[in-house]
């Protein structure tokens, strides 16, 4: 029989690529952007020692600014171009060459803030006065002061800025590794077909309703993560090595403050989800062990936990109707914000469909100077419409952002980055709730749906966040990260998590070695927190006030012009509290009892 193979990038229809031309026409934009940037690095090494007055601050701030809007745009480009297809030699050298560029570029500015941080407080008062164009940059002067205690001199800043290519090797090469060069095998699908196993056709396959298919995919995976799992270590330990060695020599606690301060979150957002997520595991320990009930296995394993279990008969959905779903579902959002996502649709910002050698899973990316971005990996099924409407939540975040905001606050914090996704995740599920409430059926499969994405999206996330505090502070002790060690930590942890009801399969200890999130210094903590917050926010644009609706609107055009803490306070929830992580749990609570009295 013949195996199906993904198909070239070349074969793909347009309308189911991205429209990369919006950025640049062709690769010629990208080139003379690059030689721009580049032909100006020495001249901004120049400008070291000229911050003098409010005038010199000025030109050099609105200098240094325009070369990065150019950088980032040229960035995003090549990045965008690699991620469609990893195998074109052509945009990994780009990619990499404005790599390069951008730690030149980081390097040739180093300097800024260490003399922007010997202006004293009296002193940029004066320059304010004197020039009031300067109050347009006030708030990111701001930030940079509040850094004074962890801002080197700059000497040792340049040095840091010109070796981040080095520092980010290791999530370099798991990238390359998982990406490109792991061989994956030939397994079975519901049908009997062979099919060569990738990343996505795995999501699908441990989603079968088929036991063997769900085994067989899980144990091929985790057999070729076995054979590099001491390298994969290494890659692992190379990049925690560095967040602490970094945060050591900015004079931070540990790495995970340094992490969250460059977000200005407190650690105490941190540690409170740790706590509150273990003291309500208990609830995930009962969604597990009434997952097993509903299967009538004897045994639950951990390729057992994606599959429905409210039969075969699960929506599915073609892109184009998700499309109107997703409209649908969002119209509560109001009209304007129904127009744009009309954009997103019809004007290819979304790259759709797998590829061979296409990067796996989906995201959001863009920058100012350009469109959002959607990348996909498409199946016809409910979770693919999920992520649309996540991805839109991303998409339009930077939408609102960049067209209410200069540039210099024209992106946001990543801790807000999964509040606005998750958002619309959680107004899908009232949508789909409200519209089916008479349909048993469909409410199973909705309220399937929504206690497996909190499991995956509060629970697992939290999960690997204290996998990864864990991981960094070890190394800072000075243990040695061994595949070993990590693999027998991450099972103990994992059983921790799911409880007795399931097997913790032995392969189920090098997950770690297949997170990309890992290597993202303390990233996946804001997929919990940003899931517990969005389900406050999602309850008061569909059961609130204009108001409401408007305090989310300022959260969406706020960008960077305020702290995230701040920013999220005006928009309705305090998250420097545990008072929005206990609404979230009481909200599964009382689903999984909905779903419990279905069956």
């Amino acid at each position: 029989m013949a195996v199906k193979k993904l198909p070239l990038r070349k074969d793909v229809p347009d309308n189911l690529k991205w429209d990369l031309t919006t950025i640049y026409p062709s690769d010629q934009g990208f080139e003379e952007d690059f030689k721009a940037v580049f032909e100006q690095i020495k001249p901004l090494k120049s400008l070291s020692g000229t911050m003098k007055d409010a005038k010199s601050l000025l030109s050099v701030t609105e200098k240094v600014l325009q070369n990065s809007r150019k950088l980032e745009k040229a960035f995003v480009y090549a990045q965008l171009k690699n991620d469609s297809d990893t195998s074109v030699d052509k945009y990994q050298a780009m990619l990499s060459k404005v790599s390069g560029l951008a730690a030149k570029f980081g390097s040739a500015t180093a300097w800024f803030e260490p003399e922007l941080l010997t202006i004293s407080a009296e002193k940029m008062k004066q320059f304010y006065q004197t020039e009031p164009k300067l109050l347009q940059y006030q708030r990111m002067y701001d930030v940079v002061f509040e850094k004074r205690q962890h801002i080197l001199s700059d000497d040792v800043e340049k040095i840091f800025a010109g070796a981040s290519d080095i520092f980010n090797s290791g999530e370099k090469t798991f990238e390359v590794l998982s990406e490109t060069d792991l061989s994956f095998p030939i397994v079975k699908d519901d049908s009997g077909n062979s099919v060569q196993l990738s990343q996505g056709v795995y999501g699908i396959l441990l989603e079968s309703a088929n036991q063997n298919v769900r085994k067989e995919a899980f144990e091929k995976l985790y057999s070729v993560y076995k054979q590099f799992q001491n390298t994969l270590a290494t890659t692992l330990t190379t990049n925690i090595k560095n967040h602490n060695f970094e945060a050591r020599t900015w004079h931070f606690d540990s790495a995970l403050q340094a992490a969250l301060s460059d977000n200005e979150v407190p650690v105490s957002v941190y540690k409170n989800l740790i706590s509150v997520v273990n003291e309500h595991l208990d609830l995930l320990h009962r969604y597990v062990a009434l997952r097993k009930k509903i299967l009538g296995l004897p045994k639950l394993h951990m390729y057992d936990m994606y599959t429905s279990l409210v039969g075969d008969d699960a929506p599915k959905y073609t892109f184009d109707k998700a499309k109107e779903v997703a409209l649908d579902a969002l119209g509560v959002m109001g009209k304007d914000y129904i127009s744009h996502v009309k954009e997103e649709f019809n004007n290819r910002w979304i790259d759709v469909v797998e590829n061979r050698y296409k990067r796996t899973g989906g995201y959001s990316s863009g920058t100012y100077d350009t469109n959002p971005f959607i990348l996909l990996n498409w199946k016809d099924n409910l979770d693919n419409l999920y992520t649309l409407v996540h991805e839109t939540g991303h998409s339009m975040h930077s939408y609102y952002t960049k067209h209410n905001q200069p540039y210099q606050y024209g992106d946001y914090s990543i801790f807000v980055a999964e509040i606005a996704s998750t958002t619309n995740e959680n107004l899908l599920t009232n949508y789909f709730l409200n519209k089916y409430q008479d349909d048993k059926n469909m409410k199973k499969h909705i309220l399937n749906y929504f206690l497996d994405g909190f499991k995956g999206t509060v629970f697992r996330q939290a999960q690997f966040a204290e996998f990864e505090e864990y991981a960094h502070q070890k190394d800072a002790e000075g243990t040695a990260l061994t595949s070993g060690f990590l693999d027998n930590y991450y099972l103990k942890l994992n059983q921790k998590y799911y409880g007795d009801a399931v097997i913790s399969d032995p392969q189920i200890a090098l997950e770690w070695a297949r997170i990309p999130h890992f290597y993202y210094d303390f990233y996946v903590y804001q997929y919990s927190t940003g899931f517990a917050a969005a389900s406050t926010l999602a309850n008061k644009i569909v059961n609130g006030t204009n108001d409401d609706l408007k305090n989310y609107f300022s959260f969406l055009k706020a960008g960077s012009s305020d702290t995230p803490i701040n920013i999220m306070k005006k928009a309705g929830v305090d998250m420097t509290t545990t008072d929005y992580l206990e609404t979230a749990f009481s909200i599964f609570e009382k689903r999984l009892d909905e779903f419990e009295s279905l069956f």
